[in-house]
């Protein structure tokens, strides 16, 4: 029997060569890609946090030092669990799309407003600051994914951004940039 037979798995519906026992699934290997993109985003990760210095962050009782090293944790335990069930045979449930419209073409429009809107906050964060170019994003964005009102989203990103700054500069230590609110926060 050649190595292609024994991996090939019967139709659906059908019955392996025992009668009742099911054949074995056919490995999918190409996802042990994504594995190696996880393991290699996780060893980047990693040796960035280690070129961390000392004074680049003021420690204080946790500080933001150990976050990189969870991140990096976390990318290769995710990694090393997909590949063993890869290795397995395992495979990943197929998606049912419960609304998403498979012969629905790409929408560029809208993939090009959230693309402008990222490109925008990322040039404008310095300038606005955190608050302000984080709470105008997340307004624009819910719009452009569908939401009713702008308004409604920057008020709701307005909470969210503040929240974040806060928890940034109260707990981890960390000021995000002030902006347009520099002396208001």
């Amino acid at each position: 029997m050649s190595a292609h037979a024994a991996d090939a798995a019967p139709a659906p519906g059908s019955q392996g060569s025992q009668g009742s026992a099911p054949a074995p699934r056919r490995r999918d290997l190409s996802q042990l890609g994504v594995c190696a993109l996880l393991l290699g985003l996780g060893a980047v990760v990693l040796a960035d946090a280690a070129t961390l210095s000392q004074g680049l962050v003021d420690e204080g009782v946790i500080g933001p030092r150990p976050v990189p090293y969870v991140v990096a944790a976390g990318l290769v335990l995710t990694a090393v669990a997909l590949a063993v069930d890869v290795l397995r045979g395992g495979r990943g449930q197929a998606e049912e799309g419960e609304d998403v419209d498979a012969s629905a073409g790409t929408d560029w429009v809208r993939l090009g407003g959230l693309g402008l809107g990222f490109v925008a906050n990322v040039l404008l964060l310095e300038r606005l600051g955190w608050v302000v170019c984080a709470a105008v994003f997340f307004g624009v964005t819910a719009k452009v994914l569908g939401g009713r009102s702008v308004l409604r989203g920057i008020a709701v990103g307005a909470v969210l951004s503040l929240t974040t700054f806060y928890f940034f500069w109260v707990v981890l230590g960390i000021q995000l940039p002030p902006g347009l609110l520099d002396g208001i926060l």
